[in-house]
């Protein structure tokens, strides 16, 4: 079978793996800060904290921007749940803003008029959906108009850049950015997230908030007479728990491996990439069918490639066309369910025709597959299976 989206795991990740077993460090070890470091370099942001999933960044990050009781974020219609959970999860609520239907990013414009109406909103949530960049200078304008926060969900975007040719992750458009590093995400690590800040208060705040409230090495005390003797030594034993947090550290096993993958980025995305443009030129001429994203084919970390299907003129249903699709050894996904259609957040009064961009898309939506592995023999079987079903 021919998935939607695949790890690429080669001798020198497995290697990678090996050596921290070897090394007498599972959990808390020298990977973990090597790989924050790495990642911090290469987006070009002053500080990463690595975490156990891109979930926890976006609950990590949504505390930290003060998303709590009283307060909310907002985030795009069309992303998994974790985007708009994070706010729920910190104590907040959610609201949402409709997709730019080009781009399938959230529109500024949409943006401007859910921050016009809701009075609470503490940060700002937007979706690089399938890799592509948001339009971060209107959305980070708007932000600030209304005084809050900006964290992008970079989960799809690592590798990818903005129209000025800087890194998704620089933070220069946000107080935070999230990572991913699931299986079929552009690197793997098992499971992983990462948040990149440029804000010193925030990084400390973060550091506390991934491990039980705690930061050894870079808080003061505040219980001076407990930390310290008579002589002002530190207490070796000593450490504090300052504020409630959680335990979202990652592994130095899994940051081996991420390390490891980190390397094989840029080919990763070229690789994507070049499978994109391939797509783009064969699919051109399918009367129902057309890329979801045309714009910014440079810029995006290609994470995801969906194509947008006129079902009904087809006198097909898309079940239908994924079922004769998986017959032929091809197995295609929907991104995403839009999250106001899911029943926790209609028992909380979403209705999905408040977002009509993302009701049209998500009724023609279909992501093919596109993943590094993914050899041009494969990539011509889907292209003409969907001819065959489509044309």
């Amino acid at each position: 079978m021919i998935p939607y989206g695949r790890h690429s795991i080669d001798e020198s990740d497995i290697q990678a793996v090996v050596d921290v077993l070897r090394s007498g460090f599972l959990t808390q070890g020298p990977h973990i800060d090597a790989f924050e470091k790495a990642v911090a370099e290469y987006t070009g942001a002053k500080y990463a904290v690595a975490v156990s999933s891109g979930t926890a960044g976006l609950h990590l990050a949504a505390l930290a921007a003060g998303v709590g009781p009283g307060k909310s974020l907002v985030t795009s219609p069309i992303t998994f749940v974790a985007s708009a959970n994070a706010g729920i999860y910190a104590g907040g609520s959610v609201h949402f803003a409709d997709i730019d239907p080009e781009t399938i990013n959230m529109s500024p414009e949409s943006l401007r008029q859910v921050l016009e109406r809701e009075k609470n909103v503490q940060a700002v949530v937007p979706v690089h959906f399938a890799g592509l960049p948001c339009d971060m200078t209107s959305i980070r304008a708007i932000a600030d108009e209304f005084g809050a926060k900006v964290i992008e969900d970079a989960a799809h975007a690592l590798g990818a850049t903005y129209e000025d040719g800087s890194r998704v992750g620089c933070s220069r458009y946000s107080d935070m950015t999230i990572f991913s590093f699931h299986p079929v995400k552009a690197i793997a690590a098992g499971e992983g997230g990462m948040i990149t800040t440029n804000d010193e208060t925030i990084y400390r705040k973060l550091l506390r908030l991934r491990s039980h409230g705690i930061n050894k090495a870079d808080d003061s005390f505040l219980l001076e007479r407990e930390a310290f003797d008579e002589d002002r030594l530190q207490n070796p034993w000593y450490y504090e728990m300052q504020e409630l947090g959680f335990h979202y550290r990652i592994t130095d096993i899994q940051c081996g491996l991420a390390l490891s993958q980190f390397k094989r980025l840029p080919s990763f995305i070229a690789r994507r990439h070049e499978l994109a443009l391939q797509y783009d030129q064969a699919l051109a001429d399918l009367n129902w069918l057309r890329p979801a994203q045309t714009a910014g084919r440079s810029q995006s970390g290609h994470h995801l490639y969906v194509v947008r299907v006129d079902f009904q003129k087809l006198g097909k249903t898309r079940g239908a066309v994924m079922r004769d699709l998986r017959a032929n050894g091809i197995v295609c996904q929907v991104h995403y369910i839009p999250v106001p259609l899911q029943p926790f957040y209609q028992n909380q009064g979403f209705h999905l025709e408040h977002y009509p961009e993302a009701a049209r898309y998500y009724r023609e939506a279909l992501s093919i597959p596109l993943y590094y592995d993914l050899s041009d023999s494969e990539q011509n079987l889907v292209i003409e299976s969907l001819k065959a079903l489509l044309g």
